[in-house]
């Protein structure tokens, strides 16, 4: 897709695709409703002061839309493509030991069970190993802390997916 076809959407149509990139609802609206975009630099700019101004139910929101890492589902229903970018951005998780998956499965466990949401990382290009390292080191952090970097982390994730979105079919 090209920034001008996603600038001649509907609003229904572009708030769709902005869903692919972000789950949060409130997110996607905000996006469709400051269309046009004149370049990618503007929309991404408008990405992120759109979500720093949204709520933490927002985020939680947009955190739900995620699988956990190591695992194909997320808790709320994903499009195709949002799978698709997934499984690509975890693809690193495929060829790790039992040992790493095991030990990330029951880190992702204790994270939700410490912070109330899954455990967010940007996993593009990250090993197994790196993201239960990262796991590791954010764990101790207190909740306020800890919902700024998943914040971040989204905002990250956020940037690629738009990125994909615009490549086009392929992306």
């Amino acid at each position: 897709m090209t920034l001008d076809e996603l600038n001649r959407l509907t609003g229904e149509q572009a708030q769709a695709e902005f869903l692919k990139c972000c789950g949060s609802m409130h997110w996607a609206r905000r996006m469709s409703d400051a269309r046009p975009f004149d370049d990618l630099g503007q929309l991404m700019k408008e990405a992120d002061q759109v979500w720093w101004s949204l709520t933490e139910e927002d985020w939680l929101e947009a955190f739900r839309a995620h699988p956990k890492i190591g695992e194909k589902k997320a808790t709320t229903a994903q499009s195709d493509t949002a799978q698709k970018w997934s499984a690509q951005e975890q693809s690193k998780t495929a060829g790790a030991g039992t040992d790493v998956m095991s030990a990330l499965a029951a880190g992702n466990r204790e994270y939700e069970r410490r912070f109330g949401f899954i455990y967010i990382v940007c996993a593009s290009g990250k090993t197994a190993a790196e993201m239960l390292a990262i796991l590791n080191q954010r764990i101790g952090n207190t909740m306020a802390d800890e919902l700024r970097i998943a914040a971040e982390e989204q905002r990250k994730i956020t940037q690629l997916r738009l990125a994909k979105l615009l490549e086009g079919p392929a992306a």
